[in-house]
């Protein structure tokens, strides 16, 4: 595509929104992978349909293509791949008909009007699809990336770091062991006392002297996690501790920041911009994971982190292990901000593989008078999120849901 503006009339007019597609895909696991709060995927398992990857495409009068992916998760938010999909044909779509890519906040506030939001945001990944598709459509027309729609980026790159899940000490020393590439490690813990010890202990044994970062995915009462602490005290490495106790326990969360020494960081417990201003305000939170899943789209992600900025909060990037276009659209998100540590976007390490081109993932390595900066990916810089995607392959892969 050519990076030469379009004309005026073809923004306009010719920019409304045609057609609204969605296309549920049960994406396929290269590793197991086992959260605190439960099972994400695994290797030759069978399809879920409630765990399902929801991918929209977006058409526009003229012919021009937006897509948007996220996906669905029960065990760690409320949405189903199920609910995203009726949520997006028979409630958003009606809404995105009267509009064109560049209305991303009138999306956002007709949205918020036909689902209420109640204390937090509504269906915010079923709203976040939707709003990676407008944001790769309005590039595309723009003729410009979407982090120039943001504003701009800071950074070329992005370091990544390595997400190891829950499981036996064999299984994570060999994950380890295979991200040695990575320049940091995000260990997720899940309630048991020994077994989570052990895990951090072997991790740190092969990480040397790479942070890690502690994530327990609500599993933790502050006691016990205080007891892990305890154990572990002479590693180091560990930077902080994510999202120890249920999202809904924000008192807790303040608790614990009194019960030991190790950084807190919210992540289930801060979906909104507003969620984070009241965690900030009760002192319940060292830092913040932002995702653009769990914020409904790229720029409330963004009003996230400067509320995070403006009450001294670091910042920590995360995703749902994407599958490509969310994970392009967290690269254009996330080259505007300082992180505190590499971003955890674990697709490309725990997928059998993505559903676009166009990302390129490298590892740069020290030596020689290099830096060592570990894995990183690259912000695309073509229009739109920058990225091809595999339309034929996601129509191919496209599953039945229950209520069709």
């Amino acid at each position: 595509m050519s990076n030469q503006q379009p004309s005026p009339a073809r923004i306009g007019s010719g920019a409304r929104i045609r057609s609204v597609e969605v296309f549920p895909v049960a994406v396929p696991f290269a590793r197991k992978f086992v959260l605190g709060s439960g099972a994400v995927g695994a290797p030759g398992a069978k399809p879920d349909q409630s765990t399902a990857v929801i991918f929209v495409k977006l058409t526009t009068e003229d012919g021009v293509v937006g897509w948007g992916e996220q996906r669905a998760l029960p065990s760690w938010s409320y949405e189903t791949a199920e609910t995203m999909a009726v949520i997006i044909r028979r409630h958003l779509t009606p809404i995105l008909l009267d509009l064109t890519p560049f209305d991303v906040e009138l999306f956002h506030q007709r949205a918020a009007k036909r689902l209420s939001p109640a204390v937090s945001n509504g269906f915010p990944f079923a709203r976040a699809a939707i709003d990676v598709a407008m944001h790769d459509a309005a590039g595309k027309l723009a003729g410009i990336p979407v982090h120039a729609l943001l504003g701009g980026k800071l950074h070329d790159e992005i370091p990544l770091c390595s997400a190891i899940g829950v499981g036996d000490q064999d299984t994570v020393r060999d994950h380890a062991i295979q991200s040695s590439d990575y320049a940091a490690y995000k260990v997720k813990i899940g309630g048991d006392l020994d077994a989570d010890a052990a895990a951090i202990r072997t991790v740190a044994e092969v990480a040397g002297g790479k942070p890690l970062w502690l994530d327990a995915n609500q599993s933790y009462r502050p006691s016990a996690l205080k007891q892990l602490l305890d154990r572990t005290r002479d590693i180091r490495t560990i930077h902080c501790v994510e999202q120890p106790v249920p999202s809904t326990d924000t008192l807790a969360m303040q608790r614990l920041r009194t019960m030991i020494d190790l950084p807190v960081a919210i992540d289930e417990g801060s979906f909104s911009a507003q969620d984070l201003a009241r965690a900030i305000r009760l002192e319940a939170a060292d830092l913040v994971v932002i995702k653009v899943c769990k914020s409904g789209g790229l720029r409330n992600a963004l009003k996230t982190a400067q509320t995070a900025l403006s009450g001294g909060l670091e910042i920590l990037a995360s995703g749902l292990t994407d599958c490509g276009i969310a994970f392009a659209a967290a690269l254009h998100v996330f080259s505007q901000l300082e992180l505190a540590l590499p971003a955890e976007l674990n697709g490309p390490e725990l997928l059998s593989d993505l559903y676009v081109e166009g990302l390129t993932i490298t590892d740069w390595g020290g030596g020689a008078g290099k830096v060592f900066k570990g894995v990183v990916a690259t912000v695309p810089t073509a229009p739109g999120l920058g990225i091809q995607v595999d339309e034929e392959r996601i129509r191919a892969e496209s599953i039945d849901l229950a209520f069709n």
